[in-house]
């Protein structure tokens, strides 16, 4: 193997290399560098089947559903229950999935011919630094240029973990997590800046050298990246994958560990800090997240809202008081009661509101204003008055002065979902939107990134011409299939798995056949993308997390929070907003 190749297939190492660390050393092993948090690597993790019986439960448990000794009843029986009743009770099974893989000689049914097809790409993904599995890499397309598709991204990895973690194989999920947090104390600079200390990698990958027998990693903190923008949700995503690592295996030895307890609170001092906002969300340039390109998304983005709220909940959750914790949680429980109103309410659009700012009066002043961002009705497109449907609604993708942008985004109305940042209300009438609207949303392949697509003028000034976000593709208006494992989750936490299923045999039908493409164009996602890669790694781990929830949604309580009620405050609208 050439030196700089990827080592996917490495032996064990006697020695490895890294890039240089803060403290300017070359050779710095992030295993095995002296420092305690290498050891945790070296602790299997604890499975399910011995903690069945000691775990909390403070509600329900859908296993408690289902007779002792009785296989998980079949899907179709679970029609009726809500998991959202009963998440905080839920840890992943210990019966494997029944998808075709060595862990599953359990299964009582004949598995679907993608899903032996599926593990198999999945596994070939698997990227080892000196003999261990560290993640797997974006694609596995032999037919184009790698660029940084060869790459470890953390956004890319989150489903990919899901699935081993799923299939009992949280060995990787742990060795990932503890590589990323290393990664984030390496001193990050773009030409004379330096970020953030907290900030998380948006990828890294793994060189080979067979002649000196090393490794070296590599991670790109945005200096490498599109517009050089830094991975806004890198450092969130990282907080709700070591949340469901620790749901699913029940070990509590990594997020206690006082490493890892640091690399949250670093990553919540980014978050927290204060300045000149005035609202609790987060302010980011445009490109900081799964649309990583020109795509209009600058100010306030719902995606990133949405999971700052989530990694906010599941921080909560794991933070120890000692250390500083004491004070990062008090400053949670502040900031997820100030961001819960300010989403549900200002975010929020439904017919009813819709029609009320339809209605607004401009130029108002003082805290009487009823149009408190000074929103111009006639800054509404004509699209929105069509695509609402009188019972459903979603949050916006933006809001800040002057501007509203009413584009659906999937990530962050599936994600306020799971978070229970939606009220139930809000949940049912997402879902609701989703039924209503399934042929702009889901079409021949679930689901669009972002609805609906930008055109003509529109698209020449706010993408800059951007050759590959021309409409109905890629971020603007593609079809991701990546995002049936979010959709599939919202989908069983609402109680509505049938509209998952349905999704899950569209995409049965083509994926393997098409070669697990990156995204679909068209508006109805028929095509395969202009530029999308074959085989790519979220697109197979993706389905096979919509499968195995599917096949048993106690699943779901990796992903999913239960609506904290002790928080909850009955939420009205200020003075201003009566009419």
């Amino acid at each position: 193997m050439p030196l700089g190749s990827l080592s996917q297939n490495a032996p064990p190492l006697e020695s490895c290399s890294e890039a240089p660390s803060r403290n300017g050393d070359s050779r710095c092993d992030l295993l095995d560098n002296g420092m305690d948090l290498s050891k945790l690597l070296d602790i299997k993790p604890r499975l399910m089947r011995p903690i069945e019986t000691n775990r909390s439960l403070d509600e329900r448990s859908l296993n408690d559903l289902i007779s002792p000794g009785i296989s998980p009843r079949p899907p179709r029986q679970l029609e009726t229950v809500k998991s959202s009743d009963c998440l905080e009770g839920m840890l992943s099974p210990s019966i494997r999935s029944a998808a075709n893989t060595p862990r599953s000689g359990q299964a009582s049914f004949d598995p679907h011919p993608t899903i032996a097809d599926a593990w198999e790409n999945l596994r070939r993904s698997l990227v080892y630094f000196r003999g261990k599995p560290v993640g797997t890499i974006a694609a596995m397309d032999p037919f184009e240029d790698s660029l940084n598709y060869n790459q470890v991204f953390v956004r890319d990895f989150v489903p990919s973990a899901l699935a081993f973690l799923m299939n009992g194989e949280p060995e990787i999920v742990r060795n990932f997590l503890v590589k990323t947090l290393r990664l984030q104390a390496w001193e990050k600079r773009i030409d004379c800046f330096t970020l953030g200390e907290g900030v998380m990698p948006a990828s890294f990958k793994v060189l080979h050298d067979p002649m000196r027998q090393s490794d070296t990693m590599i991670a790109d903190f945005g200096e490498s990246a599109i517009g050089r923008v830094a991975p806004v949700d890198s450092g969130f995503w990282w907080i709700i994958l070591l949340r469901a690592y620790v749901k699913s295996t029940g070990d509590h030895s990594l997020a206690d560990h006082p490493d890892c307890q640091r690399g949250m609170r670093l990553i919540l001092t980014l978050c927290l800090s204060e300045g000149f906002d005035t609202f609790p969300t987060l302010l980011c340039a445009d490109g900081c997240c799964m649309i990583d390109r020109r795509m209009g998304i600058y100010g306030y983005p719902i995606e990133i809202q949405s999971l700052f709220y989530m990694a906010l909940r599941c921080a909560r959750i794991m933070l120890k008081p000692e250390g500083g914790g004491k004070e990062f949680i008090e400053r949670i429980d502040k900031r997820l009661h100030a961001l819960s109103y300010h989403l549900r309410s200002y975010f929020w659009l439904d017919f009813q509101q819709l029609n009320s700012i339809y209605r607004y009066k401009t130029e108002e002043y003082s805290h009487t204003a009823v149009n408190k961002f000074n929103v111009i009705p006639d800054s509404i497109p004509d699209w929105v008055f069509d695509f609402m449907p009188t019972k459903g609604g979603y949050f916006i993708g933006n809001v800040s002065p002057a501007r509203m942008d009413f584009r659906w985004f999937t990530i962050g109305n599936c994600v306020a979902i799971l978070s229970s940042l939606a009220t139930p209300e809000q949940a049912t009438a997402i879902m609701d939107l989703i039924e209503e609207r399934w042929q702009d949303l889901v079409g021949e392949m679930p689901i669009k990134v972002a609805y609906p697509a930008l055109e003509g003028h529109e698209w020449r000034i706010v993408t800059g011409c951007d050759p590959k976000n021309t409409r109905w593709s890629y971020h603007n208006g593609g079809s991701w299939p990546v995002l049936l494992w979010l959709l599939t989750a919202a989908c069983i936490k609402t109680g509505r798995p049938q509209m998952a299923r349905k999704s899950l045999e569209l995409v049965e039908s083509r994926l393997s056949k098409d070669g697990w493409p990156e995204y679909y164009d068209g508006k109805l996602g028929r095509y395969i993308g202009k530029q999308a890669r074959k085989f790519q790694t979220w697109t197979i781990a993706g389905y096979l997390v919509a499968k195995m929830m599917l096949e048993d949604p106690s699943h779901l309580g990796m992903v999913a929070l239960e609506e904290d009620r002790k928080m909850k405050p009955y939420l009205t609208r200020s003075s201003s907003w009566t009419f």
